[in-house]
């Protein structure tokens, strides 16, 4: 994926997100105000509001993954609202552990890697991102990690041999084992990973 691909991928993401997270927001405007006139809150509006709030949340956080990353930063606050939400409906928890505004193009890379971290936890678990004096670290631990090595290996750039019988190609659901080691060298970064049996780390 050239450098061009890459950005003409961040706009599309940008595009739809963008266009997405307005009717999400009016459908919950529209259950506040539904709730304001003294309607009955049975479980199908519960269902409702949960499903449109799980829905903004990861719009809120594909818009930055998968967007434009802009020369601005992002604040803590922002960050952990955006992760505190994602987290409602999740057994997937996330901590933000770095204290000050960073640049929005290295959140970027750290909401990909935590989707990274997600796809080896299947049953749940928790997830940290904080700095060290070498970089971001971004950790995990599960009782049941499911690390796919041909899978992760990709991060530090080795792509699987044509004879080695793993899949060479990368579905959607795993886009970002190919986007995160391109951004980070965009900004002169490499990723490393290491695995326990149930812990895994992210570095870059």
């Amino acid at each position: 994926m050239g450098e061009s691909n890459v950005n003409l991928a961040a706009l599309i993401g940008s595009r739809i997100c963008h266009d997405l997270i307005s009717p999400i927001g009016a459908i919950a405007n529209g259950l506040e105000l539904l709730d304001l006139t003294g309607t009955a809150p049975g479980p199908e509006m519960a269902l409702i509001a949960d499903s449109a709030g799980h829905a903004g949340a990861r719009i809120r956080f594909f818009r930055i993954a998968y967007g434009g990353p802009g020369q601005q930063s992002m604040g803590r606050a922002e960050v952990v609202s955006i992760l505190h939400d994602l987290g409602q409906a999740s057994r997937f928890r996330m901590d933000w552990a770095v204290p000050d505004a960073q640049p929005r193009a290295q959140v970027r890379l750290a909401f990909l890697a935590l989707q990274c971290l997600e796809t080896a936890m299947p049953f749940g678990g928790d997830a940290s991102v904080g700095m060290d004096a070498q970089g971001w670290v971004v950790s995990g631990r599960s009782d049941k990690l499911n690390v796919d090595a041909a899978l992760w290996s990709r991060l530090s750039g080795h792509e699987p041999e044509p004879d080695s019988g793993a899949d060479s190609g990368i579905s959607p659901a795993l886009v970002q084992f190919a986007l995160l080691p391109e951004l980070a060298a965009e900004l002169g970064r490499d990723v490393t990973w290491a695995a326990t049996a149930s812990a895994i780390t992210l570095r870059f």
